[in-house]
């Protein structure tokens, strides 16, 4: 089994040179950070503004998406900008892989359709995150618990994805206070204003399930 994350930026033709520019960076820069952590990843961009990519561990997938959205959601092209430019849609599909081919345009399987197809529902649905697997309980259970992290993600600004983002790799209120150049105290609070700890409960929940059912 494993897992296809299949994403696609927000409204992209509303954006400008300078921000698409800045975004694909962005995008190749955590496809590489990704690939150091789980070096048998793979990423690909398609269409200038869509992606996929092949985890081996299912049970990482939703923290991988997590990484990805929220280093999206933290870009500025202003010195000032605070409020939120760009966006990821993201399907994760967990399955089979049925043919494995030189690159990931050239394979397919399970794990593929799902994530695909699931994204292209989402367009008509204004969902941001999906789930789809198998275990129509197991898609049951996270269809609700990704509504819920939409609307929450919805609400972050930019200086909440930017800490968000950072837990997510493992970093300590001090440590993301010098990253950012601000207060511990402030870190806590941006923290806790982003929920946290709801978030994290999720991942863990997820990890969880998902290690048990489908992870060999």
């Amino acid at each position: 089994m494993i897992a296809v994350l299949t994403a696609d930026l927000i409204n992209s033709t509303n954006y400008s040179e300078t921000l698409m520019g800045r975004v694909m960076a962005v995008l190749k820069e955590e496809f590489s950070d990704v690939k150091k952590k789980y070096p048998s990843s793979d990423f690909s961009i398609y269409r200038g503004d869509s992606f996929q990519g092949v985890l081996q561990h299912p049970e990482e997938a939703l923290t991988v998406m997590l990484q990805l959205k929220t280093a999206i959601l933290s870009i500025s092209t202003t010195k000032k900008g605070k409020s939120r430019e760009a966006d990821l849609r993201i399907a994760i599909g967990i399955g089979s892989l049925d043919f494995q081919g030189k690159t990931i345009e050239e394979s397919n399987g399970q794990a593929f359709q799902f994530s695909g197809r699931s994204l292209d529902e989402m367009k008509y649905e204004g969902r941001k995150t999906r789930l789809k697997t198998p275990s129509e309980t197991i898609n049951g259970e996270f269809d609700a618990s990704l509504f819920l992290l939409d609307e929450i993600t919805d609400r972050w600004s930019t200086a909440s994805a930017e800490v968000i983002y950072f837990l997510l790799k493992g970093l300590k209120e001090k440590e993301i206070a010098t990253e950012l150049g601000i207060s511990q105290s402030a870190v806590n609070q941006r923290k806790k204003a982003a929920g946290w700890e709801a978030v994290n409960s999720l991942l863990e929940r997820y990890n969880n399930i998902i290690s048990k059912s489908f992870s060999e």
